[in-house]
């Protein structure tokens, strides 16, 4: 029971479900302004619709043309880019994925580039929402508070794939033990975003799922041969050889804005830390952060799995924005049906209700106070998670009864 006394019992279901509409409402509202004002695909602001969806259609654009290497070459994709908007000021996005998002890409430049961006965006909020769904089967308000987080208007406005990331990989921790082979193909399908993938493997092996970890690598395998199929090795060689231009100008140099990355190296760098300052603090929570998740894989229940395996993946880069916050979405959805079948403990609805709506003034209190908003709500989830994995599944007890007559038996 959550005692009176505390923030909790400010979190009712009534609050939640007005705020959900309130923020869902705004999210209608603002979209449909959006496109209405636009011109063309431009919108009022001089930006492509989507914005990042501008690189996406127009590498699959290239892609279909014969041009697929010259997607990573970015003059060649401004200039792209500024002739399929038709305007020569059109703000430059870059294309830094591997070559297996080439695939989608490149199915979506077969539609012009405004229904794309609603069918690449409409399918992948419909996954993010049947998982979210699947994770809360009895909740007749989850769907709601899922539409109106915050994170969702943001992942919207960016024409960003987060929809896409959080649906892979909930649903493959989700699927893990009952349908191994399944969860193995959606884990391994990941390798289209690589820096959410890094703790997998280990997950995976923690959970000592085999067949899982055999079907995510012939996933990332097959889905690789496939680029070289299409291709041949020109896209590698040219997504390899812009790797070292994005870690220096993304990442380390933050041109796409300290206040929009919300990782533990971002943080140390908009602080003023050097880089390898920066990149040792990122190494140390990556590493925390992945024992975190494997101790609730071997652990936990599976809800406590799933949102200790979001909370982490997001730890576990340098280079993570606000809109991939749909995944801390889909974690607070796990954690919200443990303490449903299990209880609450104290701050817990405190500090889901944080999480919930930190993306939706994270980046511009980011930018005012360098304050890492999103940041502390990943770091909550994750050690919220790992708190529900001791107390109620005790991932802290070193073997099991079984495992010691396992052990004496073998």
């Amino acid at each position: 029971m959550v005692p009176l006394s505390s923030p909790d019992s400010f979190i009712t279901r009534p609050r939640i479900r007005l705020t959900a509409l309130l923020v869902l409402a705004a999210t209608i509202i603002g979209l449909t302004w959006l496109f209405a004002t636009a011109h063309g695909t431009v919108d009022s602001l001089g930006r492509p619709l989507g914005t990042d969806f501008s690189n996406v259609w127009t590498a699959g654009w290239m892609a279909d043309h014969g041009r697929a290497p010259q997607a990573w070459d970015w003059p060649t994709q401004h200039e792209v880019q500024k002739q399929i908007h038709h305007d020569p000021a059109i703000p430059f996005y870059g294309w830094h994925y591997p070559p297996p998002f080439l695939i989608i890409a490149t199915l979506l430049a077969q539609f012009p580039y405004v229904a794309a961006l609603l069918i690449w965006q409409g399918m992948t909020l419909v996954l993010a929402l049947c998982l979210v769904r699947r994770i809360l089967p009895d909740d007749r308000d989850a769907l709601i508070v899922a539409l109106g987080a915050p994170v969702v208007l943001v992942c919207l406005g960016h024409g960003q794939n987060a929809f896409l990331t959080a649906s892979l990989l909930g649903a493959g921790m989700l699927l893990l033990d009952k349908r191994p082979w399944v969860a193995g193909m959606l884990l391994g399908a990941l390798v289209y975003k690589p820096q959410f993938a890094v703790l997998i493997p280990v997950l995976v092996l923690a959970r000592g799922n085999l067949r899982a970890f055999l079907s995510a690598g012939l996933t990332v395998g097959a889905l690789c041969l496939l680029t070289l199929a299409i291709w041949g090795w020109p896209v590698w060689r040219a997504f390899l050889d812009s790797l070292p231009l994005t870690q220096h100008v993304i990442i380390e140099a933050g041109a796409t804005g300290w206040e929009k990355i919300q990782s533990p190296f971002a943080a140390i760098r908009q602080w003023g830390g050097s880089i390898p300052f920066a990149y040792g603090a990122q190494g140390i929570v990556t590493a925390i952060a992945i024992a975190a998740a494997a101790l609730a894989a071997r652990r936990g229940s599976m809800e406590v799995r799933g949102a200790a395996a979001l909370s982490a993946a997001l730890l576990c880069t340098p280079y993570v924005l606000d809109y991939d916050y749909v995944l801390l979405g889909v974690a607070i959805a796990f954690l919200a049906a443990d303490m449903k079948s299990r209880g609450a403990l104290a701050w817990e609805p405190t500090w889901l209700a944080y999480a919930w709506i930190a993306p939706l003034f994270g980046r511009s209190l980011s930018e005012l106070t360098h304050i890492p908003v999103n940041l502390i709500a990943t770091i909550a989830i994750l050690a919220l998670a790992m708190r529900r994995a001791i107390r109620l599944d005790g991932a802290l007890e070193i073997m099991q009864p079984e495992d010691r007559v396992r052990f004496r038996s073998g």
